[in-house]
């Protein structure tokens, strides 16, 4: 992303633009990992256009394999906490950080409520993609995809269809 400048003002000048067709609704997403983009980024631009924001994890194939050397196609990766490497280097090759990290960063950094973290990683996305009805919501007729959360936006279960299909171990309990 190219950054703001007073004569050229680029995304954030779209976010803010009082140009926009009546009813066009404009979408963008931010990685919210805490190494993409800078809290500060996070802040403008949810105050700028919250309705839509969708949260995006640039998580690669390695999310979820732990620390170590892995191959992902033809590229061998070297996976260090919650970002990977090309092997050999210290080139990134994405992030592995999964969704809920993404939201309780993206909660932290922007200040904002808990619905509206969820809502850019739910709602918006589903929005964007005109799944609205069946995605992204609780509402009778929805597809029943969610994840059950702790107080402190832990994901404690996943239901596919209302299905259980990965639950926590503390949950388990």
């Amino acid at each position: 992303m190219l950054p703001f400048h007073h004569r050229d003002p680029g995304i954030v000048g779209l976010l803010t633009s009082d140009r926009l067709p009546p009813g066009r609704q404009i979408f963008y997403g931010m990685i919210s990992d805490g190494m993409h983009t800078n809290p500060a980024a996070l802040r403008i631009a949810h105050r700028a256009h919250p309705q839509g924001l969708v949260l995006v994890t640039d998580a690669i194939p390695a999310l979820g394999l732990g620390n170590g050397r892995h191959t992902l196609g033809q590229q061998e990766v070297e996976v260090d906490g919650l970002t990977a490497y090309v092997a050999g280097t210290k080139t990134l090759s994405g992030s592995i950080t999964p969704m809920d990290v993404c939201v309780r960063h993206f909660l932290q950094a922007t200040g904002c409520s808990v619905e509206s973290a969820l809502e850019a990683a739910s709602l918006h996305p589903a929005q964007l993609l005109g799944l609205e009805k069946r995605k992204g919501t609780l509402d009778f007729g929805a597809d029943a995809d969610f994840v059950m959360l702790d107080d402190s936006l832990h994901i404690q279960a996943t239901y596919i269809s209302g299905e259980l299909v990965w639950q926590a171990e503390e949950a388990r309990q």
